[in-house]
Order: C-alpha cells, then sequence, then structure tokens
C-alpha cells in the first residue's frame, strides 16, 4: 500500500471495485493499474478488471455513494469502510463494520428499504 499522503486521492482505499461484483471480495488493486474517474484514482488487480471499468464506470459505482447502507437505514450518514461490502440485486454497498454486515445479511429488504428512504429525503 501507498503512504497515505499518496493514496488521498484513491477511490475505495485502493480496492479494486469490480472484484466486489466478480469475486465477491474486497480485494487490493495494483499501484500500476489505474483509471481515474471522479476525480479519484480507482486501482485494479488486473487489466481485465480496468477494461471493464473504462468501459462502463457507472456499472461499477457504489449504492448510496458509499455512506453505510445499515447507518442510513438509522437516519445517519457515515461513511462506509471499503472493505465492508455487500453486494444486493447487481449493486454493491458499503458498510462500516463486520456488525453491519451481520445485520443487513439478516434484513436485507427492510434495511435497503429504509436506507433508500432516507436518502431520496436527503436528495430532496
Amino acid at each position: 500500500m501507498a503512504p497515505p499522503a499518496l493514496a488521498q486521492d484513491w477511490a475505495l482505499d485502493g480496492i479494486d471495485p469490480v472484484a466486489y461484483g466478480t469475486q465477491n471480495a474486497a480485494i487490493p488493486g495494483r499501484v500500476d493499474l489505474v483509471t481515474f474517474w471522479r476525480g479519484k484514482e480507482w486501482h485494479f488487480a488486473s487489466e481485465q478488471n480496468r477494461e471493464a471499468f473504462e468501459s462502463n464506470p457507472k456499472a461499477y459505482a457504489l449504492g448510496f455513494d458509499g455512506y453505510c447502507v445499515v447507518a442510513l437505514s438509522e437516519g445517519r450518514l457515515e461513511p462506509g469502510n471499503p472493505r465492508y461490502f455487500v453486494n444486493i440485486g447487481g449493486r454493491t454497498y458499503l458498510l462500516r463494520s463486520k456488525q453491519s454486515y451481520r445485520r443487513i445479511i439478516a434484513d436485507q429488504r427492510d434495511i435497503l428499504t429504509r436506507a433508500t428512504s432516507v436518502w431520496t429525503r436527503l436528495q430532496r
């Protein structure tokens, strides 16, 4: 990993966004496999993943802009941790902790419904 000063503009702390969906894992990207999107450096574990992202970056955009879906369902905007995530309906949502992961696995539909309601109100 890069020193914090160098990693400031790294999206997802350098985690490969494509791997969330294709490998269901938070895999660190390589320093030499980078693309720029929305003012951030996005890192990838393979050239294939970088090409997939570059062909349609919006397909790999995080649900709720990377805020923790469980916190959002409780009415709070808390950044998710790129190492904790869940894939639901083809979308990746970040979580803030293992506890949040256990909670959403136990009650995906209710948490996602409440989070969507809060997010919609915040977007107005």
